[in-house]
């Protein structure tokens, strides 16, 4: 973001981008609440899911305009049983709201799942604070944080 102080959990998400040698370029985002189009400025918009398996959790990053298939998941994880932590636990793990979360800069750095259908994708994705998005080269993005790229196509949201 040019020109303003980034809010601190911008700031904790761009600091992890530089130590992973990532580029990404922090932007503003239009309008209040979720957004309505599944792109913007070019990018597709991804939806960053903290999913609880046990004890732990994994980011699930997807096309905000889909729904991911709960059952690929499952099995790709090799569990029977995920679930989806409440408000106040999704922050204890991450250190954002939700709405804000980002893997960058996430409290704990939780393994990382991508949408096989990203790949490719210039995207845009929480970064910590309401109104502001992280875009970044998903395949960058991968490959800084090791992330497991599944196929997770599910049905299209209506």
């Amino acid at each position: 973001m040019t020109g303003a102080h980034p809010p601190a959990a911008v700031a904790r998400a761009a600091a992890d981008a530089a130590a992973r040698g990532l580029a990404v370029e922090f932007v503003a985002r239009e309008g209040a609440g979720r957004p309505t189009s599944p792109r913007a400025d070019g990018a597709l918009i991804v939806k960053s899911i903290v999913v609880q398996r046990g004890t732990s959790y994994v980011f699930v990053l997807a096309p905000l305009d889909s729904q991911f298939s709960w059952a690929k998941l499952r099995a790709h994880l090799g569990v029977n049983r995920l679930s989806l932590p409440d408000a106040a636990a999704a922050f204890a793990a991450t250190g954002y709201e939700r709405g804000t979360i980002t893997p960058l800069g996430s409290a704990t750095a939780w393994p990382v799942i991508l949408d096989a259908s990203l790949v490719g994708e210039e995207i845009l994705l929480g970064a910590g604070s309401h109104g502001i998005g992280a875009r970044v080269l998903a395949d960058e993005l991968a490959q800084a944080f090791g992330a497991e790229i599944v196929d997770l196509a599910g049905e299209q949201a209506a």
